[in-house]
């Protein structure tokens, strides 16, 4: 039997039902049995699962979309108070909810694991979640991401679990109160919401406090921002800490992270407070590929252990995660040249997504592996060394201004860019601030970049640049995505082209 559905969100209605925070809740609400109503800008894959499950979507934003008997209307914090609905909402006296609000009512009577960090949120959830659900715990989860297929990012488990992306971007993960919270990390970013690194530490502190009594904090030990965070909440003595990482004083400590193409075998072993959670050292496939993806199966089986989930089984589950969409996600390949679509879009995530991928080629063009574990040899066959050739597609004004240089020294690491103009997503321009700032910077850092107009024009630009075993990287959270495709049918051409 599903849990109960809050009286408030009997008949819900979602602006913007189709972006990945809200889909999860409406989809979660719709499988406990709401009558969930919805719109979108446009149509989806993710609004059509929707719909498959019984709920209504609307395409564009008009005030007759709000239905007479809705109950609430939920929100995210990228939902301008002029939209119509909203103001039909505010007119009618319907009670409007916040996304994080509406997800925190959800986690009511579960036992909550709350993933929280600067970066990594999405692939460490998901990792943990597939892992529980591989030991056939059933729980319920909400990602900020898909799986495997449009609208796999939310379940309703039969299970006591409930696993939650905790986004710290607009301080909504100030809701939530769970069993088990883990921070990845801490950095300055959301320069719209936070000012000074002194705002995201007092930020997460906040959410710590709210870890049940009882509860666990897994933090990583590895991480200047979560070292201050940890320092900053050990006073608190109804909840217990549990540190992982590579440092010797971690309680999880990783003793080694070996490539195996695009993915890599981890060895860790439980001490200190985390002693008993396990006995010698454990061992972890992990299929992504990369130190940071290894780090994050790490903080999943800590946050499962501190949970109570027997390490010894949920270490092979969690092999079973294989990748999430936009997380590294090998598109396909054609002419000898594979395209990888990155998420990353801090200068942090750049890096570590850059240096996943040489570490996967290899210093001698080693064997490219697909998130599955398959083999494809086309990239790097015949022993030659293929090179990273980069799409970026800048996210945000303000991300830009604050990050732009640290974002041209990230793409120093490629062989070669091409650089977008910026997805402004939710913000207006801001005077001056253009992707030149990012491009001068990796210039001056030595790297090989140029600007791109239109997103029209990178298919043909890449095919005049690719030889086979290059690997192409679109990398950026706006709809740079949608390039990957675009580039494989272009090279596949100009391949049929030359037989």
């Amino acid at each position: 039997m599903a849990p109960a559905i809050p009286p408030s969100m009997e008949r819900p209605h979602f602006i913007g039902i189709g972006g990945a925070g809200m889909s999860g809740i409406a989809k979660i609400l719709a499988q406990r049995g709401a009558r969930v109503a919805g719109s979108d800008a446009k149509g989806s894959p993710v609004t059509e699962a929707l719909e498959s499950l019984g709920a209504t979507v609307r395409i564009g934003h008009a005030a007759e979309h709000l239905a007479p008997d809705a109950t609430c209307v939920v929100v995210s914090s990228a939902i301008r108070e002029d939209n119509p609905e909203l103001v039909a909402a505010a007119e009618r006296g319907v009670a409007v909810v916040h996304r994080s609000d509406a997800l925190a009512a959800l986690m009511d009577g579960t036992r909550a694991l709350a993933i929280a960090g600067t970066h990594g949120k999405t692939t460490t959830t998901s990792m943990l979640a597939v892992g529980l659900r591989t030991l056939g715990l059933d729980p319920s989860f909400a990602i900020g991401g898909d799986l495997d297929e449009p609208g796999s990012n939310a379940h309703q488990g039969a299970g006591d679990l409930f696993v939650a992306e905790a986004d710290e971007s607009d301080r909504s993960f100030h809701r939530y109160a769970p069993r088990v919270a883990v921070v990845l990390n801490a950095e300055l970013d959301h320069h719209a919401n936070y000012a000074s690194m002194e705002e995201i530490h007092e930020s997460f502190e906040i959410f710590v406090d709210r870890i049940e009594p009882g509860g666990t904090l897994v933090v990583n030990a590895d991480q200047e921002g979560a070292r201050e965070l940890t320092a900053r909440v050990r006073a608190r003595s109804d909840v217990a800490v549990l540190t992982y990482g590579e440092s010797e004083q971690a309680d999880v400590r990783v003793l080694s992270v070996r490539p195996r193409g695009l993915s890599s075998e981890v060895v860790v072993r439980f001490g200190g407070a985390a002693a008993d959670l396990a006995d010698g050292d454990v061992h972890l496939a992990v299929s992504v590929p990369g130190r940071h993806y290894a780090h994050n199966a790490v903080a999943a089986l800590t946050v499962a252990a501190a949970a109570g989930v027997p390490v010894a089984e949920l270490a092979p589950a969690l092999a079973s995660y294989t990748g999430v969409k936009r997380r590294l996600q090998l598109k396909g390949e054609a002419a000898g040249v594979q395209v990888i679509d990155s998420y990353a879009h801090h200068p942090t995530e750049m890096t570590a997504d850059l240096e996943a991928i040489r570490g996967a080629l290899g210093a001698d063009g080693a064997e490219i592996v697909d998130g599955a574990g398959g083999a494809d040899g086309a990239a790097g066959a015949a022993g030659e060394k293929g090179r990273v050739l980069v799409v970026f597609q800048p996210h945000l004004f303000s991300r830009t201004q604050e990050l732009g240089t640290e974002m041209g020294a990230a793409l120093a690491l490629a062989d070669a860019s091409l650089v977008l103009e910026i997805y402004p997503a939710r913000e207006d321009p801001i005077p001056g601030v253009t992707s030149e700032l990012i491009i001068d910077a990796a210039r001056q850092a030595g790297a090989d970049v140029q600007a791109v107009d239109g997103a029209e024009q990178i298919p043909q630009v890449l095919a005049g640049m690719v030889k086979p075993g290059d690997l192409v990287l679109t990398m950026g959270a706006g709809d740079v995505t949608d390039l990957g495709p675009r580039i494989l049918t272009r090279l596949a051409a100009s391949e049929e082209g030359e037989r």
